[in-house]
Parts: C-alpha cells; sequence; structure tokens
C-alpha cells in the first residue's frame, strides 16, 4: 500500500489570483443591473491584467484588500437573498471570505487574515472546491491523494491493483488505511500488509490484528529513541497484568502500577542512586524514590520498531514494487495531473486509469504465456536448407 499526490485541473495560484477568480466567477453569476460602478468594473477584460500582472512586488497585499474589499461588497449584496444565495459562485466567495477574511467592526469592511491563520483545508480554487493544500517533505501540493493498494505474491507472475482511494489530500495515510483495510480484506482475504512508516499508529496495529491481518512497515514517523539511553522495551513487563517487573538491570519495583494509558513503577532510591546506568534510564527522581512511567503507546511503537529492523530486508523489497506502479500510472497514465476537477469526478477517472493499468499487465503477463508456449525448447530446431 503506498499513497501518491494527484492534482485535478486547476492551477497552482496565489491568495490573490484566487481571490481575483472568485470575484470574478460571482460577479458574472448576478444580473448586471444590480452591480454597483465598482464592481461592474471587474466585468472590464482589463481589470483581470490590471489587478495580477501590471502591479509592483509592494503593492501586492494592498491589491489583495482591494479585492476582498469589492468580495466583502458581494457578499452584502447578496445577503438574504434566496435567489443569490443559492447559486454555486455565491456560496463559494461566501467560504472564501470567512476563511480568507475577517470582519474589522471598528473600519465596517473585511481585512485578509494572517497567512499562517489559514486553514490547509480552505478553497485552492474557484473551480474545484473539493481540493486541498498540504506540504508533504520539501513539496506543496493543491489537490488531492491517491491510496494504492496491490498484491505482492511471489508465487505471482504478475501483481494487480487491487484497492485504490481518492481523497483531498490533507487526509492522513492513517486515516486511509483506516477505511479501506476492512474493505480490502473482505475483498481479497489479505494476511499480510506492507506499508512505509506513514500509515503506522497504534490504532491501526490494533485495527489490523481484529482484521486478522499482520502489518509490516519499512519506518516509522516520529522522533527515534536515542541509542544512548535505555527504551521502553528495555524493561521488563508481565503481559497479562501489563505491569513492570524489573528494571533493564533485573532490579524489581518496590510498587507496580498501572493505568489506561501508562505503566508506573517506583524503585528503591538509594538503588537508583547508585546504579552505573543511572544516565541512561528512564527512571525519574521523587522524594521518596525513582519513578519509572512508560506510555502503552511507547512499548507497542518499540515492539515495532524492533520488528522494523528485524524484518527490514523483507518489507522493503515487498513494498518497493508499488513505488514502480505510482510512477507508471503518472508517466503512462497521466494519473498526476487528471483533465476533470472535483472528487467525485477525480475518483472516477482514477479508477478507469486503475483499470487501464491492470488490463496492461494482464495482456503483457498473457503475451509473455503465450511466447514462453511456442518457444522452442533446447536451446534451438532444426529446418531443411533449400539450394
Amino acid at each position: 500500500m503506498d499513497s501518491t499526490f494527484i492534482a485535478s485541473n486547476i492551477k497552482k495560484m496565489g491568495r490573490l489570483s484566487l481571490a481575483v477568480d472568485v470575484l470574478e466567477q460571482a460577479v458574472k453569476a448576478l444580473p448586471e443591473e444590480i452591480l454597483s460602478s465598482s464592481l461592474k468594473e471587474v466585468l472590464k477584460s482589463d481589470f483581470r491584467t490590471d489587478t495580477l500582472y501590471r502591479i509592483k512586488a509592494n503593492e501586492t497585499a494592498s491589491k489583495l484588500e482591494s479585492v476582498i474589499d469589492l468580495i466583502g461588497e458581494v457578499n452584502e449584496l447578496t445577503r438574504d437573498n434566496p435567489e443569490f444565495e443559492s447559486l454555486d459562485a455565491i456560496r463559494i466567495l461566501k467560504r472564501f471570505l470567512s476563511e480568507q477574511a475577517d470582519y474589522d467592526t471598528d473600519e465596517n469592511r473585511y481585512k485578509p487574515k494572517d497567512k499562517s491563520s489559514i486553514s490547509a483545508d480552505s478553497l485552492q480554487s474557484a473551480y474545484d472546491e473539493d481540493a486541498t493544500y498540504r506540504v508533504k517533505g520539501s513539496k506543496s501540493e493543491s489537490g488531492y491523494v491517491v491510496n494504492i493498494t496491490e498484491t505482492c505474491d511471489d508465487s505471482n507472475n504478475t501483481q494487480f491493483i487491487t484497492d485504490y482511494a481518492t481523497a483531498p489530500n490533507v487526509k492522513s495515510d492513517v486515516a486511509l488505511i483506516k477505511e479501506r483495510l476492512p474493505e480490502i480484506v473482505e475483498k481479497t482475504d489479505c494476511e499480510h500488509m506492507y506499508t512505509d512508516g506513514g500509515y503506522y499508529s497504534p490504532e491501526i496495529t490494533e485495527l489490523a490484528k481484529e482484521e486478522g491481518v499482520t502489518m509490516h512497515y519499512t519506518d516509522m514517523t516520529g522522533r527515534k529513541p536515542s541509542p544512548d539511553k535505555y527504551s521502553a522495551t528495555d524493561f521488563q513487563f508481565d503481559e497479562s497484568s501489563r505491569r513492570i517487573i524489573s528494571c533493564p538491570r533485573g532490579k524489581e519495583p518496590i510498587k507496580s502500577t498501572t493505568t489506561k494509558n501508562h505503566m508506573v513503577a517506583h524503585f528503591k532510591r538509594r538503588t537508583c542512586a547508585r546504579c552505573e546506568f543511572r544516565d541512561k534510564c528512564l527512571a525519574k527522581r521523587q522524594k521518596k524514590s525513582y519513578v519509572v512511567r512508560i506510555s502503552h503507546k511507547a512499548i507497542e511503537s518499540a515492539k515495532q520498531r524492533a520488528l522494523i529492523k528485524e524484518n527490514i530486508k523483507e518489507s522493503t523489497s515487498k513494498r518497493a514494487a508499488i513505488e514502480g506502479t505510482n510512477s507508471a500510472l503518472k508517466r503512462a497514465h497521466g494519473i498526476g495531473k487528471l483533465r476533470v476537477r472535483g472528487l467525485n469526478k477525480c475518483s472516477v477517472v482514477v479508477g478507469l486509469k486503475v483499470t487501464a493499468h491492470n488490463f496492461k499487465r494482464f495482456m503483457m503477463a498473457t503475451l509473455h504465456k503465450a511466447e514462453e508456449a511456442v518457444k522452442p525448447q533446447g536451446g534451438g530446431f532444426s529446418a531443411p536448407i533449400y539450394q
């Protein structure tokens, strides 16, 4: 299983360009006779050029304020008017205004919000309401994410995509697998799932157990434990009571309890203070004893890291092919930049492209099998030579 970013048929744009698109679309949807003189200017052919291109770099902020003033004017013009408020262009304008601006009661006008306060699921295009914004690594994308699952059994000569899901790109890998895993198991009787670390969470591990699936990760997100410190799994536990029974040096606690989220153990103050490995230990000094608190999630994460290290070669090998599948879908089938807009249309097109990819693999496998069937055995064959 792996996910990859895709884009619908929209341009990547800044706030000012988006504001102009929203404004123009809304103004064009309204009867011209109700427009003020300033809003009629928006209908002129040179409005976009003058606002976006014939400006200096230091004028962008003031231009954005001017456009938002006009958007606020449209908002007031259509307020409490069911005929206008039912229009898609007006609904989009009101959404943009709520996400990108705040109303200043002192000046009685809308002002642009600080960039950092704008949500990632805010409007990205006046023509695609479902697209969202996400930064992954060093790349920023506006659009969607496609989650792909394919077979990886060594006994299969050809691997096929068995499941796909398209979602706004702010949806995490954990949320995607949580949604898709039960259906994948129902359709394919899947018993082993190979993914990267982005899909890991204790909740997913528990869900996989319930579905009878063993999860195999190639890595884990989050901060890795320091090699200079003892990890949670260096302590000894009683699995049934979920209590700490000894420290890494074999010392038993004077008291050990468990809560919903943590295991807590108290050790003799004198014993811990004299321990030569004191600097490596998780125990914290308190008034009467040294206390170790380990969350149940930390234990599961530590166990999972150990399994990853043990099975890294097999897990990496099994998961590697799907990277090529994502690449092929983008290069050969154009899944990276679709010609449609909206989540529903993008989902349909992705499904068609995935089907085409599977057919292509099936045909290649069939042709290869046919070639093998007619291939001469023994390295060659004899034939008469005619003079």
